[in-house]
């Protein structure tokens, strides 16, 4: 369908990012000749929606996104030192508007994503890497960057267990486990200003992955979403596999893999005793999964599932053990 045929922008904004992408897809009075299993919603979640046209992706950010802050990582996103890092955004079509009911809106080339049922092919590795390039590049001259927001979605996920989950039984759990992290109280961002200051993606996990199809000289591996992308210390990248490894979650062979080649690509977020950075970010990041855990699982009014009970178990692990020196001991 033709742009002109098109009824008026005041139908949902879903409908309305689907406009969008599809005008980003195409020249001006073009057909779509795009496939149907190539169109269509791949996300739409309160921090973000995304739609699907083709070979390019349209994302609405989340309500409340500071503006200066967004324009800010967009323009670091699409600076040439971070290319081999991030997917970068692509131009908005004109006169498409950079805002869909308050929500900032961008354009980005489309990747295939890391594939959830082939797990030994997941791309560890390259992910490192990814990441000790992104923390070893000095911050590029531009607009002042943000913190990244690490630190602070782990308070905020505190918070939304408190108000989703007061009566649950293992809310208790987790507060004890939060309360072991240094600064670690309401409204406040437990080592946000502490350590060093390095360009950070703020919420790495395989999910953030994608395959740029268009690199040169071959498919490459890129980090998309730049939500929580800013400066900070850059041990919380890390944060997600180690309290994966240290529950249990992520096998040692893939852990010894994965900070392995962090560390030969120069990663300069750990010593040679990764752990003394990787404790405090660790622990945070379970305590962040698991009341999330309970405060979605609390809405939907169902069970806690098996990986979300280890969770739980591993906070218990960290409320006993408010000091240690392995990993084993601090979860």
């Amino acid at each position: 369908m033709d742009s002109t045929d098109r009824p008026p922008l005041h139908r949902p904004p879903l409908d309305r990012l689907a406009d969008l992408a599809y005008d980003a897809a195409h020249r001006p009075g073009a057909p779509c000749r795009c496939a149907s299993g190539l169109v269509g919603v791949l996300a739409d979640r309160d921090d973000g929606t995304v739609v699907r046209h083709g070979r390019l992706v349209a994302k609405a950010h989340a309500p409340g996104t500071d503006p200066e802050a967004h324009r800010a990582r967009v323009a670091l996103a699409a600076h040439p030192d971070v290319a081999g890092v991030f997917l970068p955004p692509l131009p908005m079509p004109a006169p498409a508007p950079d805002e869909l009911d308050g929500r900032p809106v961008t354009v980005w080339p489309y990747g295939p994503p890391v594939d959830p049922a082939d797990p030994d092919a997941a791309p560890w590795e390259e992910a490192a890497r990814l990441l000790a390039l992104l923390h070893r590049t000095p911050p590029p001259p531009g607009p002042r960057l943000p913190a990244m927001r690490a630190p602070a979605k782990a308070a905020l996920a505190v918070d939304r267990m408190r108000r989703a989950a007061p009566d649950h039984p293992a809310t208790a759990t987790v507060l004890a486990a939060w309360k072991t992290i240094p600064d670690a109280a309401p409204g406040t961002d437990p080592a946000a200003a502490r350590g060093p200051r390095r360009l950070c993606h703020g919420d790495f996990h395989l999910g953030q992955l994608v395959r740029d199809t268009g690199a040169e000289p071959a498919p490459a591996w890129r980090l998309i979403d730049i939500d929580d992308l800013g400066l900070g210390d850059p041990a919380w990248d890390l944060a997600r596999p180690a309290a994966w490894f240290a529950a249990g979650i992520l096998p040692p062979g893939i852990w010894s893999r994965f900070l392995g080649a962090y560390q030969e690509a120069g990663g300069p977020a750990v010593g040679a005793d990764p752990w003394v950075q990787l404790d405090v970010p660790a622990r945070a990041l379970t305590v962040q999964t698991a009341a999330l855990a309970l405060a979605k699982s609390t809405a939907e009014r169902r069970p806690l599932d098996e990986v979300e009970d280890v969770m739980i178990d591993t906070c218990a692990r960290i409320a006993g053990h408010r000091t240690a020196e392995t990993p084993q001991a601090s979860t």
